[in-house]
């Protein structure tokens, strides 16, 4: 009889604690389509590395939303593009915060704080992301164009000499990891790293922000969602020496402003517009959260579209692609004044064309920052109650087959017609009240880059064929669980296609930023 006890009060025991540990922080919504799971792990092990693919195929089966346990949370994922206008545009009032994950927001990010995308919805986030607008709007982004052309020129400059015009093939990754992130450097703190793209500080940069993007990803890390994981020591060691290294670097930005303020050598930008203001409303901790953004966002989309824009150049339709993009850049420069002329005007529709398809083809964030609803939402009949989580699966709305013709066929030519081009594009800055407020800057970067290449580069496959890239958006991933894309090593040929040319524009830039 007292084994009989013992043993029903052990099962007891047992069966409150799986209740207990399978409980999610919201329960199940009523009306939306649920993917089946395991205990403890919901859905966690079926995702696998690839969250975006496989609810790609889930979407499918049970339609373009539903709702999945991941771990002890319930999410609900968007998958196609329609789905994603309802939910994050039609909705964006309701959809305007995020959630708190514990490996970015109580681990990596204990000792600076948030940056402006990761940060729950309040009167503080709001300052912030209203400061950083205003930063980034159009008419700023048009002001920021010397600093473009110098970031431009630079890389042009180096790529000329490091394959030595031509003969050997290059990886783009560092030239433009450099140029995204000092362009960033530049409009935050008003200088910039001026060291080649082995400088050390570069490099440090650039890779604890892939380490820092890879905890801020949604699929990398199982102890936000299984919290009993967190009790694992080798759950933190990653996150806190990712933490470790980044105060470093960001208190060194920081430091070398103020000195330069207190010194009166520092020159116009935005955070040290905010510590010269004496009417200024942002605290410490916000002024933080600002360099955080700009430093982190510099390297989350512009490096990964132009690396992988310039990995599908090479290919045998790339090569087509740039005889037109080349073609029509001449129709509307017949004088030679393009390299000047993108920085003041956006006047080449196909290339205009030709960054919208590389955004939407090599979606590099495939699925975006998660959203949590401050109110309830209505979608097809059902109630999505407040404080409910949501995945925008941006890969999967931007292959959407029912919006794209062809969407797995790399086509400018999309971005020309009527229907493909009415309304949202693509995307890949997200979408609603929370999309990337760097969009404008990101574009410009773009566009610029692409002219100026174009120009001055007849991009072509590499020699040795192990050089060449993947053209797969999701294969070409090194990281599939990151957040952002980290292109897999590759290399291309850069040929010049008017040396003496090339040099001139590259010092006429070069005297006109001379100051910068």
């Amino acid at each position: 009889m007292g084994l009989q006890v013992v043993g029903g009060a052990v099962l007891a025991v047992v069966v409150l604690a799986v209740w207990v540990l399978n409980k999610t922080d919201m329960p199940k919504i009523k009306g939306i389509p649920e993917i089946p799971g395991y205990p403890l792990f919901g859905s966690l092990i079926e995702l696998g590395s690839c969250h975006a693919k496989v609810a790609q195929g889930w979407a499918k089966k049970y339609g373009p939303v539903f709702q999945v346990r991941m771990g002890n949370r319930r999410i609900v994922f968007a998958n196609t593009f329609d789905s994603v206008k309802a939910l994050w545009i039609n909705n964006q009032s309701a959809l305007i915060s995020r959630p708190t994950l514990h490996t970015f927001h109580t681990v990596v990010s204990s000792s600076q704080g948030f940056t402006i995308g990761t940060s729950p919805w309040d009167e503080s986030c709001k300052a912030r992301r209203k400061a950083a607008a205003t930063a980034l709007n159009k008419p700023a982004v048009q002001s920021y164009m010397p600093i473009i052309d110098l970031e431009a020129t630079t890389s042009i400059k180096e790529m000329l000499k490091d394959s030595k015009y031509g003969e050997i093939d290059l990886d783009p990754n560092p030239y433009f990891q450099r140029y995204a992130l000092n362009t960033s450097l530049t409009l935050n703190y008003g200088f910039r790293i001026s060291g080649n793209v082995d400088d050390e500080m570069l490099k440090e940069i650039t890779t604890v922000e892939r380490l820092v993007s890879n905890f801020r990803s949604t699929s990398n890390n199982w102890q936000d969602y299984i919290p009993l994981m967190r009790l694992w020591p080798s759950s933190k060691k990653g996150p806190q020496e990712a933490r470790k290294r980044r105060d470093v670097y960001m208190q060194n930005l920081l430091g070398m402003l103020k000195e330069r303020i207190a010194n009166g050598t520092d020159k116009p930008c935005i955070t040290g517009n905010i510590l010269k203001d004496p009417e200024t409303k942002l605290n410490d901790a916000e002024i933080n959260s600002i360099c955080l953004t700009m430093v982190s966002a510099g390297l989350d989309t512009v490096p990964g579209n132009l690396i992988m824009g310039l990995a599908y150049l090479s290919t045998p339709h790339g090569l087509e692609i740039q005889k037109k993009a080349l073609a029509a850049i001449h129709d509307v420069y017949p004088s030679g004044d393009a390299w000047h002329a993108c920085l003041r005007e956006e006047k080449v529709p196909y290339v205009t064309a030709l960054v919208k398809e590389i955004l939407r083809y090599w979606t590099v964030i495939p699925i975006c920052l998660p959203r949590v609803s401050v109110k309830d939402i209505q979608y097809n009949g059902a109630t999505i109650p407040r404080g409910s989580t949501f995945y925008m699966n941006a890969y999967g709305a931007d292959y959407d087959e029912s919006h794209f013709s062809n969407p797995y066929s790399f086509s400018p030519e999309r971005y020309l017609t009527a229907k493909e081009e009415a309304g949202t594009p693509h995307y890949a800055y997200g979408a609603g009240s929370r999309m990337c407020a760097g969009s404008h800057l990101a574009n410009r970067e773009l566009y610029v880059a692409f002219v100026r290449l174009i120009c001055c580069f007849e991009i072509i496959p590499p020699k040795d064929a192990r050089d060449r890239p993947l053209m797969d958006c999701l294969e070409a991933n090194a990281i599939p669980t990151s957040l952002t894309m980290e292109p897999r090593k590759f290399r291309v040929g850069f040929r010049v296609r008017d040396k003496e040319m090339v040099e001139r524009w590259v010092g006429e830039s070069e005297e006109a930023t001379r100051e910068l």
